[in-house]
Parts: C-alpha cells; sequence; structure tokens
C-alpha cells in the first residue's frame, strides 16, 4: 500500500511516526532535574564544554536544551559571562508566589465552570492518592512520590480551565517554585501539614464553592510561600563558592 491509497488514519501512522524522545530531550530532562533538585547550584556557571565531555553529547543538542531551559527561566545567559544556573531569592520566590496567585485561583474557577464528573472524580482521586503519600522528612524516595502526588493533585484542579497558554505559564511557574521546596525543605528536614488543606479546597471546588475554593487555594499558596521565604532569607542552604 503506498501514502495515495492509505486511510486518514493509516496516513498519519505514515506520515507521523511514533515519536521518541530526542537527544536534546533528554539532556534537557536531566539538566532539568539537577537543577530542580539543587545539584547544579544556584548561580553556577555552565561550562558546555565541561558538560558536552561529562554527558557525552554533542554540542548542538546540548546547546538547543540549553536555550529550552533559558526560555523556561530556569538558566541565564549573558554576555562576556555564558551560561548560568538562575540564582534564587526572596524577591524571585515573591514574584512567582505573586503569579501562581493571580493565575491558579482563575484556572480553578474556569475549571469548576467548565468540569463535569469526570473532573470531580479526577479532583477527589488526586487528593486520595496525595493524603495517601507519605512525606518522610530525609528520605529522597518518599520526598519524590509526595511532589509527584502533590502536582497532580493541583494540576488536576486546574486542568479543565481548557487553557493551554495558562496551562504552560503554570507548569513553568510550578517548577519555579518547586525548586526552592527541593533545594530548602530536604536541607532543613522542615515539612508543612498540608492535608486539611488540601482537603479544604477539593471539598470547596467539586461542590462548586467557586468563591470559597479559590480563596483556600490562594491562602494555601500564601502560606506554602510564607515557610519557604523564612529558609531563603535564613540563607540555607549556603549559596555555591
Amino acid at each position: 500500500m503506498t501514502a495515495l491509497d492509505a486511510s486518514p488514519t493509516d496516513l498519519d501512522a505514515v506520515v507521523k511516526p511514533a515519536s521518541k524522545p530526542t537527544i536534546a530531550g533528554r539532556i534537557e530532562a536531566r539538566l532539568r532535574h539537577d537543577i530542580l533538585h539543587g545539584i547544579l547550584k544556584p548561580g553556577a556557571r555552565l561550562n558546555l564544554d565541561r558538560l558536552r565531555e561529562t554527558m557525552d553529547v554533542g554540542l548542538s543538542p546540548l546547546r538547543e536544551a540549553v536555550t529550552r531551559l533559558v526560555a523556561d527561566g530556569l538558566i541565564e545567559v549573558a554576555a562576556q559571562r555564558g551560561y548560568t544556573v538562575t540564582p534564587i531569592s526572596v524577591g524571585n520566590l515573591n514574584e512567582v508566589s505573586a503569579l501562581r496567585i493571580e493565575l491558579e485561583p482563575y484556572a480553578l474557577r474556569r475549571s469548576i465552570a467548565n468540569g463535569g464528573l469526570d473532573w470531580e472524580i479526577s479532583v477527589m482521586a488526586a487528593l486520595y492518592r496525595l493524603n495517601k503519600t507519605d512525606r518522610i522528612a530525609g528520605d529522597g524516595a518518599s520526598l519524590a512520590k509526595w511532589e509527584a502526588a502533590n502536582n497532580a493533585f493541583h494540576l488536576a484542579l486546574i486542568e479543565r480551565c481548557d487553557m493551554p497558554l495558562l496551562m504552560k505559564m503554570y507548569r513553568t511557574l510550578v517548577a519555579l517554585n518547586d525548586r526552592y521546596r527541593h533545594i530548602y525543605l530536604q536541607a532543613v528536614g522542615i515539612q508543612r501539614e498540608v492535608i486539611d488543606e488540601h482537603t479544604a479546597i477539593a471539598e470547596a471546588a467539586v461542590e462548586r464553592r467557586v468563591d470559597d475554593a479559590a480563596n483556600l487555594l490562594c491562602g494555601h499558596i500564601e502560606r506554602s510561600t510564607t515557610n519557604l521565604q523564612r529558609l531563603v532569607a535564613a540563607g540555607l542552604p549556603k549559596e555555591p563558592e
């Protein structure tokens, strides 16, 4: 069978073979992980030649991956200085928080308006999984599972906003916010208990109490930010030399 004889479904398979992660995509994922978890320290300079040798990759896909992370705000580039991991600061954390407080409650309101029974089930299932996931200070595996469940819950709340651009911005902001939590909370072992907050947000959302849900989400973000602000201001962990 030729492409001309194929049905539309068959033609899609001919024209669009199953996609696989590109080399640049794999490099991006590894660098993103290392930046978000503080393995590549905030403010650290990135030597592309050294990274290329360490990761055993070509310079072209490495540059492509780094360029994507620049667009996401995780890497900065400046003339005469090259690439550096974006520094962290109370000011940056406050900006990320302020944008989340503007965008997420708006997205939640739209999700409540658009979402049906399937959305309600998704929210409550994500809440159940999150509340059943242990978060043990100093246990990297349990922290990673909790982080994944936490992000899945927050995503379930707002994904029916049906606004792709908003969701793209949301994912960027969450990644920037998570970097602070990964670095600082693992360093000091402080875990704020949020089961009651998450439960209250979810119940208000599925009960269509729009204002309550939005206000509860705002308060949740603000309290989490305040907790991180104290740690960042205290200078933990130490800045790279």
